[in-house]
């Protein structure tokens, strides 16, 4: 099992930018992929963005050329850089490590305000 911390929300006016962070339990690169969803209120959680072992990122088309997942190795932590940021985007941003089973953070709230 892996423990993931997230941290970095908060709110922030609709332009914004946030860095969320995600700090793991375990060496990172044991992870097939970490990566970060969202779920708003009286909706299903989506994914935004993920990034594998080996470097290969994706992201949901509503983010693209906005978020930006990276990693830093040595201190086993995952970022989603958030710039030009929309009140759509509010939600929970929960972080997730896919390994021999499935791990959530607890969440981090991001509200943009208009």
């Amino acid at each position: 099992q892996v423990r993931l911390v997230e941290s970095g929300g908060g709110l922030v006016q609709a332009g914004g930018s946030l860095r969320l962070s995600c700090a793991a339990s375990i060496n990172i690169f044991s992870i097939n992929a970490m990566g970060w969803y969202r779920q708003a209120p009286g909706k299903q959680r989506e994914l935004v963005a993920t990034i594998t072992s080996g470097g290969r990122t994706n992201y949901a088309n509503s983010v693209k050329g906005r978020f930006t997942i990276s990693r830093d190795t040595a201190k086993n932590t995952v970022y989603l850089q958030m710039n030009s940021l929309k009140p759509e985007d509010t939600a929970v941003y929960y972080c997730n490590a896919e390994a021999v089973v499935s791990n959530w953070g607890r969440g981090t709230q991001v509200t943009v305000s208009s």
